[in-house]
């Protein structure tokens, strides 16, 4: 930290680059300062909103000097500085927000990796707006719900989410919820609206469901119903599914593809939730292969056999997904033509990428929702005698800095 704090003091810097994580770099008297609502270019006035390292610290643009020719006005009334942190690029156009996140990921590739790539953010169907199924909404101590601003735990109350479906943001955002301390909502593939109220310390109180159609809610703890791949899917209440209503078929689509699974072959689908990945590739491997879901949580895993109960190939196996828990796990099922993981944010870690690697599958199929975490995981794929071989990216998160990726990796 400087010898005096910098938070709340202005000055001017020229923007620099963009960085992981919704911001640009930009330096100021011999120190890194992150900048938020910027872009890369850019002659800003800023406001240091945290000092805490002394290499470093965070700001917001509250004046724009220079601005970049793809800068708009921002469609949401609640995004800006110092307002809600949920979205990162609402003052940027939607092409160049994918440009964005196309730098990001090759930088992250670059640095992490030391593998150059060149790819596209692909688009989804749908507009930058409204295009969310799936939210969770703070709840301030007098019951009004919100959202936090950027590296907060304050709640900004607000009265819509233009990135949130309608259906969605109403059912939450026009009432309080008193005794509450955040809720859950998503609309499934019908129209049904199901919210969850959470206690203070992220714990389910209820869950009410709206039918499609209907204005009464009702107590329910049943599943939501999701359409993909010309599959039906079951997911327990607002439990994950992908965001995007487009999502899923494009992650899908992209994982068939790299895996170009054939009759007879075997695929083990690691951190598998509901089935989706495993299940979608059922048909290509015939009644004569083998797919194997793995998913520890018990609440997906028993929507994962509902899903896939008409697919005689098709296993569900509950367990925790560590290095140990592989190895145990290939040594008890034996070898895979194809592997395909989803890991959560984090990654899959080294222990788990060397001990697929080891296994020796023809190709391995990563899905990851960070791309650093996956360009660490590609590092130890690569230490252990894989190479990447193909990498798609999709913008499901307008708005947003997130993005979603797959990776194919093949034997070096």
């Amino acid at each position: 930290m400087a010898d005096e704090s910098w938070v709340g003091r202005r000055f001017e810097v020229t923007v620099g680059p963009v960085a992981h994580g919704g911001h640009c770099v930009s330096r100021h008297e011999g120190r890194v300062v992150f900048v938020r609502h910027a872009l890369p270019g850019e002659r800003v006035v800023v406001e240091v909103t945290e000092d805490r390292h002394a290499k470093y610290c965070r700001a917001d643009a509250v004046e724009v000097l220079q601005a970049h020719p793809e800068r708009v006005e921002r469609p949401c009334p609640y995004s800006g500085p110092g307002r809600c942190g949920g979205c990162d690029w609402q003052h940027v156009t939607p092409a160049h927000q994918r440009q964005l996140k196309a730098d990001v990921v090759a930088e992250q590739f670059a640095r992490l990796a030391g593998i150059e790539v060149d790819v596209a953010v692909e688009e989804l169907p749908g507009g930058p707006l409204r295009w969310r199924s799936r939210a969770r909404f703070a709840v301030d101590r007098s019951g009004r719900p919100g959202l936090h601003p950027h590296r907060s735990r304050a709640v900004l109350p607000l009265a819509d989410c233009p990135i949130t479906m309608e259906p969605a943001a109403e059912a939450v955002l026009t009432r309080t919820w008193a005794g509450t301390g955040a809720v859950d909502v998503a609309v499934d593939s019908e129209g049904a609206i199901t919210t969850t109220r959470l206690d203070r310390r992220g714990q389910p109180q209820s869950t009410r469901v709206v039918p499609a159609g209907e204005h009464r809610a009702v107590e329910a703890s049943g599943r939501a119903a999701r359409r993909a791949w010309d599959r039906d899917w079951q997911v327990e209440g607002t439990g994950f599914w992908q965001v995007h209503p487009g999502a899923a078929d494009a992650l899908v689509g992209a994982v068939a593809g790299y895996a170009a699974m054939m009759n007879g072959e075997s695929v083990l689908d690691l951190y598998a939730g509901v089935g989706l990945f495993g299940g979608s590739l059922a048909s290509a491997v015939g009644p004569a292969g083998r797919v194997v879901c793995v998913e520890a949580d018990a609440a997906a895993c028993a929507a994962a056999d509902a899903n896939l109960a008409d697919l005689p190939q098709a296993e569900v196996w509950q367990g925790d997904i560590d290095a140990d828990g592989v190895i145990g796990l290939l040594a008890e099922v034996g070898a895979f033509d194809v592997v395909v993981l989803d890991p959560p944010r984090s990654g899959a870690g080294p222990g788990v990428s060397q001990a697929l690697a080891a296994a020796g599958p023809r190709a391995v199929v990563y899905v990851a929702c960070d791309p650093a975490a996956l360009a660490r995981d590609v590092a130890a794929f690569a230490a252990a005698g894989y190479r990447l071989a193909g990498l798609r990216a999709f913008d499901c998160f307008p708005m947003t800095h997130h993005v979603e990726c797959v990776a194919l990796l093949v034997p070096a």
